[in-house]
């Protein structure tokens, strides 16, 4: 697909989407040897074109060590714009490729770590039956993860744990729920607890989601006590967390679904007042989906409505 992208409209500079593929190819193989022989040209080509890049944008993108390439910020950048780009790019084309005779083609979904997302794999596998060609990739990611890529049209769909910033989006409720509690050791002196108040959280060294939202629904069910609370690190996604938790960090603030404790050293104590999130899919307002993408919406929404 040879469209040209505008990477730097303030500098009216312009560049052709083979070029970022260029870019990228040395970015993965690290060398412009290797990378020109994946790409079958030649390396002075090459070398040629990534020159012109640099000229182009006005910027070094590159620092040439004696065996590997490796980025400057600015190609750090790029490298992320360039990702996006070539990856709408693709996902544009392969819908216009798609045969109007039958279902074919991807479905973006993003999700953060919940067990509603076994709703989208239920309705995956009805999908399957009546439409084979229909591929899927899931991206795993927080609620700003998701929407960032949701926004740069990246993805279909989301799903998201509440709470989230719907203005921008369409969406249907999952009938699903998760619970917030604390992930902790065994040996911890709260295991033997049914479950957690907010007048025991203060007293524990919390890990804690980092996103703002989540914070600020943790604040407001905590009331002042959330002032109060130790927060020694923070995550996105939580099985790092839980590597933390379970070398002696501290205790993750987390949903029950989301980690599986059987067999480990870890257990999970939910919060009281009980304190549940429900699960939104949602989608950009006004978006044209492709063809599979909008047969998901609808056998999923005959799944769960």
């Amino acid at each position: 697909m040879e469209c040209k992208a505008i990477l730097v409209p303030e500098e009216e500079c312009e560049m052709e989407l083979r070029v970022l593929r260029y870019f990228l190819a040395v970015v993965r193989e690290e060398t412009i040897s290797g990378a020109a022989e994946t790409l079958h040209v030649t390396q002075p080509t090459l070398s040629r074109q990534l020159k012109e890049l640099e000229e182009e944008l006005g910027k070094k993108l590159f620092i040439r060590g004696k065996r590997k390439v490796s980025l400057t910020e600015d190609g750090l950048l790029l490298r992320r714009r360039a990702q996006e780009i070539v990856e709408l790019a693709d996902q544009t084309e392969a819908a216009f490729h798609s045969s109007n005779e039958f279902v074919s083609g991807d479905v973006h979904i993003g999700g953060g770590e919940t067990d509603g997302m076994r709703l989208i794999a239920r309705a995956a596998k009805r999908m399957e039956r009546k439409y084979p060609e229909v591929r899927y990739h899931l991206f795993s990611g927080n609620a700003d993860d998701v929407t960032d890529r949701l926004d740069k049209g990246l993805l279909d769909f989301g799903v998201l744990i509440e709470p989230v910033d719907k203005k921008k989006y369409d969406y249907i409720k999952l009938p699903a729920f998760d619970t917030w509690g604390v992930l902790m050791r065994r040996d911890s002196p709260y295991a033997s607890r049914e479950s957690l108040s907010p007048e025991d959280l203060p007293g524990l060294p919390l890990i804690c989601s980092r996103q703002s939202l989540v914070q600020n629904e943790l604040s407001g069910w905590l009331g002042k006590e959330f002032e109060q609370l130790n927060i020694v690190a923070t995550y996105n996604l939580l099985y790092n967390a839980s590597l933390m938790v379970d070398e002696g960090l501290g205790c993750a603030l987390c949903l029950d679904r989301i980690v599986n404790t059987a067999g480990s050293s870890l257990c999970f104590k939910p919060l009281v007042p009980r304190f549940e999130v429900g699960l939104i899919m949602v989608w950009k307002k006004y978006q044209v989906f492709s063809k599979a993408a909008g047969k998901f919406m609808e056998v999923l929404q005959a799944e769960v409505l």
